[in-house]
């Protein structure tokens, strides 16, 4: 059966159209097994990586920031401390950096063929989503040694890695709809991530923060992601309610702005990639 598809001019596409999404499925399940296929290739170790690279950095951070800068952990042994609150990190980090350089690392697919370019944004994010659940693992291993069971905020934990999922979504919409035209955002991109990193708390409790600047944090939905993945996993206090609810807007905003910025751009990425 031939498929017919109808291909219009620039900033006259339909901002919604998941029919065209589910047409181009297949590729996506391709690229997704690509992407993590390449990833590995020829490595020693393989996927085992996505578990080693956790594990160093845990190692790294309490010998740093728990022995010898002691930062406090709200009672919670700072190995599991920051565990819990790496691997989100390490998932954001991860998604976000290919996300946004999704459409220049693919160059040589968008001047090829045609299909919906966020497909490639979704590719990054699975993968990474892959290597999150290989370091979950290792989180589950590190529980059972501290001999720490996982509490309610196990429930919320699935809603608030949605919400991590949402702002990596969003922000990719912007930065790889801009990377195409301006290369600046390839040289922005490590500084970024770096940044954000340091303003979400990793290597840090949310209660060092000064009360007066708590509405600032929230407008950063990793920090409730960060607070609820403790919460869950290494029995830290629930992230605050309203904090929640402003991160989720914060998340919606970047989302729906991004995607209409990404599709009035989508048109030119071919010509000027």
């Amino acid at each position: 059966m031939t498929q017919v598809f109808k291909i219009q001019p620039a900033g006259q596409q339909s901002l919604l159209d998941f029919g065209e999404l589910w047409q181009f499925r297949h590729l996506f399940y391709i690229l997704v097994w690509r992407t993590l296929k390449v990833r590995y290739q020829q490595t020693i170790i393989g996927v085992a990586w996505a578990v080693l690279q956790p594990l160093l950095l845990t190692f790294v951070f309490t010998i740093i920031f728990g022995l010898l800068a002691s930062i406090p952990t709200d009672g919670q042994p700072y190995p599991i401390f920051v565990l819990s609150g790496l691997i989100v990190w390490m998932f954001v980090a991860q998604a976000f950096n290919q996300s946004s350089a999704s459409m220049f690392a693919n160059a040589y697919l968008i001047t090829r063929i045609y299909f919906p370019r966020v497909i490639l944004i979704f590719t990054s994010i699975t993968a990474s989503l892959v290597d999150f659940l290989c370091a979950f693992v290792l989180l589950i291993l590190v529980m059972i040694w501290y001999g720490i069971a996982p509490t309610l905020g196990v429930f919320a934990f699935l809603p608030m890695l949605a919400l991590a999922v949402m702002t990596v979504f969003g922000l990719s919409l912007w930065l790889s709809a801009l990377y195409v035209p301006y290369r600046d955002v390839g040289h922005a991109l490590p500084f970024l991530v770096q940044l954000w990193m340091f303003l979400s708390p990793v290597i840090y409790p949310t209660t060092l923060l000064p009360p007066k600047y708590q509405f600032v944090y929230a407008l950063n939905p990793i920090v409730v992601v960060i607070d609820t993945s403790r919460w869950a996993f290494a029995g830290g206090p629930p992230p605050q309610t309203w904090m929640v609810g402003v991160s989720f807007g914060v998340a919606l905003l970047l989302c729906v702005t991004g995607y209409w910025f990404f599709r009035r751009q989508e048109a030119t990425f071919a010509d000027i990639v």
